[in-house]
């Protein structure tokens, strides 16, 4: 029997993305060659269909490591800390179109969002998509089997720290804020309200398919009863608290990793740490000389200023 969720992400992985986010998908499987099963399309330009002044965020999914990037190091850096992480740009009617995409393979993609404690993988992606490539329909299914699995994983973690009764806007804002509290710092509550606001439409779409393929109770309209268990929440709590602070930890390495696969990896850094911890890292001549060391020093001053607490 066909899932309700199933077929609401479908749908969505088909809006039309704009034309220099599909240039670069594009690009991206030209590079990746036949080693390229997905390309995916998220992120801030997803939620406004628009990429003007922004980075464009990809995951481009491929049949294995060694085979795709033919050299070993970043083969063994994306088995053992998914996904790496890199910057593109090109040149697309009479400007510069960027994109920040990161690689994994298909299969950990779908281990990651199944079985990760952290919510990396599966709190991104149980938000809404683009599909820019897909190989071929048994892929396109694995990949929405996937994002069935993020949606319903994120509800599931985030019902037991719910009211008894939610709706959709409750549902997001606070999973978003459960999640993005286990980042590098917590995201405002206004940022989430906008974040929300921006995909409402195809958000509330999820929330009623998943309602429906997960029988829960209407308490009334657009509402429902909250199916946790005082048991659940328990549970919750404690799993929370570990998931901050071990969020914390993976966000500072795979910050760290980034600054070694970008290119301009050193500025990418400190405009990250800056965006995501509010503490302004100034680069001086050693870091530009020595980017490796200065980007270790660069997350080390911020610990020591608070901004990942």
């Amino acid at each position: 029997m066909t899932r309700a969720l199933d077929d609401t992400i479908a749908s969505q992985l088909d809006a039309p993305p704009p034309p220099a986010a599909t240039a670069l998908g594009e690009r991206l499987r030209e590079r990746f060659g036949a080693h390229t099963l997905a390309v995916l399309f998220y992120g801030s330009c997803r939620r406004a269909h628009d990429d003007a002044g922004g980075v464009v965020d990809l995951y481009v999914l491929v049949d294995g490591y060694r085979a795709a990037y033919e050299r070993l190091l970043p083969a063994i850096a994306n088995r053992l800390l998914a996904p790496n992480v890199y910057y593109l740009e090109i040149s697309y009617a009479g400007r510069t179109a960027r994109a920040k995409y990161a690689v994994i393979s298909l299969d950990q993609f779908e281990r990651g969002i199944e079985r990760w404690f952290h919510p990396y993988l599966w709190c991104r992606f149980a938000q809404p998509c683009g599909l820019l490539y897909v190989a071929d329909d048994a892929v396109r299914r694995r990949v929405v089997a996937a994002l069935r699995c993020a949606v319903a994983h994120f509800a599931a973690r985030t019902l037991p720290q719910l009211p008894a009764e939610f709706d959709a806007r409750t549902l997001w804002t606070g999973g978003l804020r459960l999640t993005y509290a286990a980042e590098l710092r917590s995201e405002r509550p206004e940022k989430i309200a906008r974040h929300y606001g921006d995909a409402k439409d195809e958000l509330d779409a999820r929330t009623r398919a998943l309602a429906t393929d997960a029988h829960w109770r209407v308490e009334a309209a657009g509402s429902w009863r909250n199916p946790a268990t005082r048991a659940d929440r328990l549970r919750s709590t404690g799993g929370w608290i570990v998931c901050r602070a071990h969020g914390k930890v993976l966000s500072f390495l795979r910050l760290l990793k980034a600054s070694f696969t970008f290119e301009g990896g050193l500025s990418y850094l400190v405009w990250k740490i800056e965006r995501q911890s509010g503490v302004r890292v100034e680069i001086t001549p050693f870091m530009r000389r020595f980017p490796r060391l200065g980007g270790i020093g660069a997350m080390w001053r911020t610990w020591r200023r608070g901004g990942f607490s």
